[in-house]
């Protein structure tokens, strides 16, 4: 099972070791954190098939791990792996293993696969018992003062808030607002000792990264000053106000899987959208989209209309194909019946050897790259 982050590859790892225990099965964990002698009993128990279960991040894909016989793999977050990573979990074994993909909000190439390529989808659409629909949000620059003020209110319920910045230190190139100018704003706003704040971001070593998540999943900070990096993976269900920054600037699946790291408790959580003044049409596109639904395939959908499917039969995960005629979004019915007919096609002659399919082969044969992403999902 492989997933982004250490955090959430680690999270997985104790929930699995609750849910069945050392008696029913070997499970590890191998991440970039893992000591050079627990790789090593890692390595030699997958080579001679004793461990049953692997969990880790991008570590799972380095060539000297090798499976005894891989049957099953899960890859969670699915969009935040490329697809030649997801092939090399795929192709670690001369079978090709049973292949489980995960995520809230799937890349244009994923859900064009489920329209025509062999992926099928199951859909969770109701949320855990419990947990009320977030309120999502927008504000410009101009009315930052009502943002601190909420704050302060859902801070004083007993509550905490994240904060995220599309960067960390001023960029020349890009008008934004990043994280070291907003966090000297805030202390600013929240002075201590009322206010505590915590700080994370990619460029922090691991141990000083835990230490500042833990002191916020304890309560002992009430406001997290982020990047991306706490996108997937962080889970504080007192966590109730989500405040994206410069909001424009994030694509939609980032934008929803930020959102999704409130509402995982029982009170009403928020989502609040900032930008600037003057927002591009797909700016506005992506902002009034998340302002409207929280349905994550819903969201899916208006991403595959912006930017394209990308290349099924390549490496691209987004991008416009270059169709003459045919819109996946607005085709869905006639894509549909050529799938089906595909399948039915390949139940009667799986080689293309009779002479009716033989223009079909044909173009297939013009078409190999001798590398099949297509079966990536």
């Amino acid at each position: 099972m492989m997933a982004p982050t250490e955090i959430l590859a680690t999270q997985h790892y104790n929930g699995l070791k609750e849910l069945l225990g050392n008696d029913i099965c070997n499970i590890k964990l191998l991440t970039g954190s893992t000591s050079a002698k627990e790789r090593r009993i890692i390595h030699q128990e997958l080579e001679d098939g004793t461990l049953d279960i692997l969990i880790g991040t991008h570590a799972l894909i380095e060539d000297k791990v090798k499976f005894k016989n891989i049957g099953f793999v899960v890859i969670d977050e699915q969009h935040r792996f490329g697809v030649e990573q997801r092939a090399k979990l795929w192709r670690k074994n001369s079978i090709p293993p049973h292949m489980l993909v995960m995520t809230a909000t799937p890349i244009p190439r994923t859900l064009a696969m489920t329209l025509y390529g062999d992926l099928d989808i199951s859909v969770i659409d109701e949320l855990p018992a419990g947990r009320k629909p977030i309120k999502t949000i927008h504000f410009s620059e101009n009315q930052r003062l009502r943002v601190f003020g909420f704050m302060r209110q859902e801070i004083a319920k007993g509550r905490q808030v994240y904060i995220v910045y599309p960067l960390i230190k001023e960029s020349e190139k890009m008008d934004l607002l990043y994280l070291e100018a907003g966090l000297e704003n805030l202390q600013r706003e929240f002075p201590l000792p009322q206010y505590k704040i915590s700080i994370v971001h990619g460029k922090m070593p691991v141990k000083d990264k835990d230490f500042e998540m833990q002191r916020f999943v304890k309560g002992e900070t009430q406001i997290m000053v982020a990047t991306t990096v706490i996108e997937v993976g962080v889970n504080v269900p007192n966590a109730t106000v989500m405040i994206i920054e410069n909001a424009e600037r994030f694509g939609l699946s980032q934008l929803h899987q930020l959102r999704g790291r409130v509402g995982r408790g029982a009170e009403q959580s928020y989502c609040i959208l900032m930008s600037g003044d003057k927002l591009s049409k797909e700016g506005r596109t992506r902002i009034e989209t998340m302002v409207r639904t929280n349905d994550g395939f819903e969201i899916a959908e208006v991403d595959l209309a912006l930017r394209g499917p990308g290349d099924i039969s390549g490496t691209q995960q987004s991008g416009v194909l270059n169709m003459k005629i045919a819109d996946l979004t607005q085709d869905q019915n006639i894509l549909h019946e050529a799938r089906n007919t595909v399948i039915d096609i390949f139940k009667k002659d799986p080689t293309l050897s009779l002479p009716e399919n033989r223009l079909l082969l044909n173009y297939l044969n013009q078409h190999n790259s001798g590398i099949s992403w297509d079966k990536i999902s």
